[in-house]
């Protein structure tokens, strides 16, 4: 069977409070829809003071979906690392892992904006020594043991679900990410298909001694929206889509690599691109994909036409991926 995702970064350029409300409580209850009708994972992210108001807090949403769902994992993909509290981000990591059961599932990066950096008085040059700091502090604290940060003696309680601790990969792009999660020995998760870095990471393992793993995505890792008029869906809602990509895009400097980067200036490069895809239910199931990524409310998505495509997944795509699985088995 697939991965099957649904993807929120609650952006809305146009949002006022009550309607950003609105679209936070639609989120957790697209994840309670999913979550019933069997999706592997709701995914998450973090941006700090994005005018279109990407949604800055993951960890907070993530408990939310957890209050509302049972089975569905949590992904947050990533969390800036740097700017984080090292004890506060494993005491709330521990705390969403006793809420959910294990559910949680935590990409540290290091980001890529200065200006998020700036906002939090981080300083940008030492974003890689912070990161060291962040995943070696988190995991000591994870034991319950006492330890030495920062030249004195701490303790985090409570432990966490998961044994050993809650699940952590480390992301990005570079070998500097790739040789951290290998000396660590934690799972590393590159932002786009990146064969020759995940080479790259083993090579590392064997150096340290070490054991991980990587989660890499797909060579195709397309945002989906499902509609019965893909036309229509796109002449009445390429904009969205091309508000989140232009606002993405924005932000990446040459080096960095993502699965979900998109290089149109406009709907009809957009749609040619293959980034985002409007598809009917049919045209869903003959991807023929190994990770199946809805985006419902991508770039201010009118809410009702967010519920429309999960819908259609749910009901029409959803169902003939299980029996293809089935026949396959």
């Amino acid at each position: 069977m697939p991965v099957t995702v649904v993807r929120f970064n609650l952006v809305d350029p146009d949002a006022t409070p009550a309607s950003l409300s609105a679209r936070y409580k639609a989120a957790v209850e697209m994840a309670a829809y999913a979550d019933d009708r069997g999706l592997t994972t709701v995914q998450t992210e973090e941006h700090h003071g994005v005018a279109n108001n990407w949604l800055p807090s993951p960890f907070a949403f993530a408990g939310a979906v957890f209050g509302a769902t049972r089975h569905i994992a949590v992904t947050v993909s990533a969390v800036i690392g740097p700017l984080h509290d090292p004890l506060r981000l494993a005491e709330d990591i521990a705390v969403l892992d006793l809420l959910s059961g294990g559910r949680l599932v935590t990409v540290a990066g290091i980001g890529y904006r200065p200006e998020e950096y700036a906002l939090f008085d981080v300083d940008w040059k030492r974003r890689g020594k912070l990161q060291d700091e962040l995943l070696e502090t988190v995991l000591k604290a994870w034991t319950g043991e006492e330890f030495t940060y920062r030249g004195r003696t701490v303790r985090v309680t409570p432990r966490p679900f998961s044994d050993p601790h809650p699940l952590l990969l480390v992301g990005g792009s570079s070998r500097a990410a790739a040789r951290r999660a290998a000396r660590l020995g934690l799972p590393f998760f590159p932002s786009a298909h990146l064969p020759e870095l995940e080479a790259y990471y083993k090579e590392r393992l064997t150096e340290y001694g070490t054991e991980g793993w990587t989660m890499m995505p797909s060579a195709e890792t397309p945002l989906l929206h499902i509609a019965e008029d893909p036309d229509r869906a796109w002449a009445e809602y390429g904009g969205h889509f091309l508000h989140e990509a232009r606002t993405y895009a924005s932000w990446q400097s040459g080096d960095i690599r993502s699965a979900v980067k998109s290089a149109a200036t406009t709907v009809d490069e957009l749609r040619a691109e293959g980034v985002y895809r409007i598809l009917t239910p049919d045209g869903c199931v003959e991807q023929g994909l190994d990770n199946f990524v809805l985006h419902p409310l991508s770039g201010g998505m009118p809410i009702d036409e967010g519920w429309r495509s999960l819908h259609l997944f749910c009901e029409n795509v959803l169902p003939r991926l299980k029996a293809l699985e089935g026949t396959e088995g």
